[in-house]
């Protein structure tokens, strides 16, 4: 949240939004469809979505404690999300410039089709500067959409415990690092706290999401997420080829390519 400047995002927004929208959607109807078909049990399969559609790990970190995923789950997703993290920023200025794109549509499809903000940052600047500074505004946009997903998510999660648990609670679900997360962002787009700090608390967040990950890492069985893998891979290629197309044709259509 100490990233995000709440001004910056919705200049930035009013251009994405729509392709934003778009991918939001295509990630999570083939993540749905495509593991029905693949018989992928549907909380990993919406943790491969979240991921795809919004901002990688740290949204698949976000998404679990809503649907109450193990961490197995968040261990497969992650693995498999960081696979397409890793290929984007080799494939993604290659076709960018094979497609002969512009900075501004560069910056725009690397900030709605590729997973992780890092990966983004690393695809879109060895791409230009321009295109780089475009992607990573288009990203943190993308990555907003944290809030109302993982709202949407616990209310559904309530829904089904509440239908076998007389005694649940909404309060005890509800993800309370989502006020934390809008706090933290209001407070930076008002300078009320000096850049340093704010950068200073960025890396401690990213550092604290890093001992969690290394955490779950610890607890996976490496046997059993490579029986699962295949099924994983291949929801996640699916899904992140969707969000690739559907960002290509957005862009032609509203024309800024």
């Amino acid at each position: 949240g100490f990233e995000m400047n709440i001004n910056r995002v919705i200049q930035v927004g009013k251009q994405s939004i729509l392709v934003i929208f778009l991918t939001l959607t295509a990630a999570f109807l083939t993540a749905f469809l495509v593991g029905k078909r693949l018989r992928v049990h549907n909380k990993l399969a919406t943790l491969i979505g979240v991921g795809t559609a919004i901002c990688g790990g740290s949204a698949i970190a976000a998404a679990a404690p809503a649907i109450e995923a193990d961490d197995e789950d968040v261990s497969f997703a992650i693995s498999t999300i960081f696979l397409f993290n890793i290929i984007a920023v080799f494939l993604f200025p290659f076709a960018g410039r094979l497609l002969h794109m512009s900075d501004t549509g560069f910056g725009m499809w690397a900030g709605t089709a590729i997973n992780d903000t890092s990966s983004v940052v690393a695809a879109s600047f060895s791409f230009s500067d321009a295109a780089g500074n475009f992607a990573t505004i288009v990203k943190l946009t993308r990555s907003l959409m944290i809030v109302p997903i993982t709202l949407v998510l616990a209310l559904i999660t309530a829904k089904n415990i509440k239908s076998t648990n007389n005694n649940f609670q909404f309060i005890k679900v509800f993800p309370w690092f989502v006020v934390g997360f809008l706090a933290a962002a209001i407070v930076n787009s008002l300078g009320w706290i000096p850049a340093k700090i704010a950068a200073t608390l960025v890396q401690l967040g990213k550092f604290l999401i890093i001992m969690a990950m290394a955490a779950i890492g610890l607890n996976t069985n490496l046997r059993s997420f490579i029986k699962t893998s295949p099924k994983a891979i291949l929801l996640g290629a699916s899904t992140w080829l969707a969000v690739m197309l559907v960002s290509l044709a957005a862009q032609l259509v509203i024309q800024i390519w």
